[in-house]
């Protein structure tokens, strides 16, 4: 779920809006893709080559093309478009770790550049800012569109950006993602009385359609592990944990802090969740069907903050904190950034007030989203998380 996703609607797609002739045809051109790689694999792909594909193919994936993503004309919001406050109360976080000792920050997956942007701003403000802000990033529209949001903000700040597409050989820092290990391609599983099966990907008349396989090993010890009961079916964010793999490996010192919606085990395989947390987001709709309009949709699955925390002791990094987004703004001073405009300042503060309404209120992103903060060699506090942590539930 993305932060301005309804409930996910039925799996018809006569309710979802016709997209516009080009993008139709970018669609075709990323299904033709996907088409001719099944057939050069005999006919089928695991669901997670068919989700790399769809959102990060080079030149035709959703994240590596230029259709428009993020905001009010694209297909969902993220908590850095609905308000500046979510940046500057992440900034405060960011000035406690800098203050430690270290001079740079690396943000994973910027999007449309709202996030630096506002945590620049914010460090500039509290005398904090790093030598270098080094952006992740692997779409070039997003680098753009990111470079544009900079330049009109905080122009002045502009040398300190940088712009990657891979993790620098080693880093020291702090490094941020907001919403970006959901969008990571995940394996879908199911446990049947026979065994458990690996979600496919074949094709038969023009359409995609799930087809499933005896799972490999490493997906039915995971299964066993879990113990998940038969009719089950879920995600595994294998990419999402090698990705925070990779990332303990070129960490040197410092803190990796990342946003998201997600549960601990316990909560992410409850019975409640037999179906998996796979979701599509097109033009501000939620909905679970991963084959309408390749490329022209975003897929995402909630996180399993406990593979994350375990992907990260094996990467010799440590939990330092675990807890809810609301939990977590409020450390970071949220409260008290709101009272820089007036109460009585109505036409600023009431906006200002529902903005951040969204942020905190369990009903909405406060409780699904968790933070959390892994380290490696640091020392310093993380106020953030001294009140309200949830560690001990991963």
């Amino acid at each position: 779920m993305r932060a301005t996703s309804t409930l996910p609607l039925p799996l018809s797609r006569m309710s979802l809006p016709e997209p516009s002739p080009e993008a139709r045809a970018h669609s075709e051109r990323v299904a033709a893709c996907v088409r001719g790689e099944i057939e050069a694999h005999g006919g089928w792909m695991s669901f997670a080559r068919y989700m790399e594909l769809a959102l990060y193919e080079p030149g035709l994936g959703y994240y590596s093309a230029g259709a428009r993503k993020l905001g009010r004309d694209g297909d969902f919001t993220t908590a850095p478009e609905i308000t500046p406050l979510f940046g500057a109360a992440i900034a405060h976080a960011a000035a406690e770790v800098l203050g430690a000792g270290y001079d740079a920050i690396l943000e994973v997956g910027a999007g449309s550049g709202a996030l630096a942007a506002s945590v620049l701003e914010e460090l500039e403000r509290v005398g904090r800012l790093p030598r270098d802000y080094l952006i992740l990033e692997l779409s070039a529209d997003l680098r753009e569109r990111s470079r544009d949001t900079l330049a009109a903000r905080v122009p002045h700040l502009l040398d300190r950006v940088a712009w990657l597409n891979r993790l620098p050989p080693s880093f020291e820092g702090l490094v941020l993602g907001n919403e970006v290990l959901d969008a990571m391609p995940v394996e879908v599983i199911r446990v049947t009385e026979s065994g458990v099966e690996r979600a496919g990907v074949a094709a038969a008349e023009g359409e995609f359609r799930w087809a499933w396989r005896p799972a490999p090993d490493e997906l039915v010890a995971e299964a066993a592990r879990l113990s998940l009961p038969a009719g089950y079916t879920t995600e595994i964010g294998v990419v999402g944990r090698a990705f925070v793999r990779s990332l303990g490996a070129v960490l040197r010192r410092g803190v990796a802090i990342f946003v998201d919606y997600g549960f601990p085990a316990r909560e992410y395989y409850h019975p409640q969740r037999a179906q998996g947390t796979l979701m599509c987001h097109y033009r501000h709709r939620a909905h679970g069907d991963p084959f309408f309009l390749p490329g022209l949709q975003d897929i995402t699955a909630h996180v399993d903050f406990t593979a994350v925390a375990r992907a990260a002791a094996e990467a010799g990094m440590e939990v330092l904190g675990y807890t809810s987004q609301a939990q977590f703004l409020i450390g970071c001073g949220l409260t008290e950034l709101m009272l820089r405009i007036p109460p009585d300042d109505a036409a600023r503060y009431l906006p200002q007030t529902a903005a951040a309404q969204r942020l905190v209120s369990p009903a909405e992103m406060g409780e699904l989203f968790k933070a959390i903060a892994l380290g490696k060699d640091y020392r310093g506090p993380l106020t953030a998380f001294a009140s309200g942590d949830r560690t001990d539930s991963l």
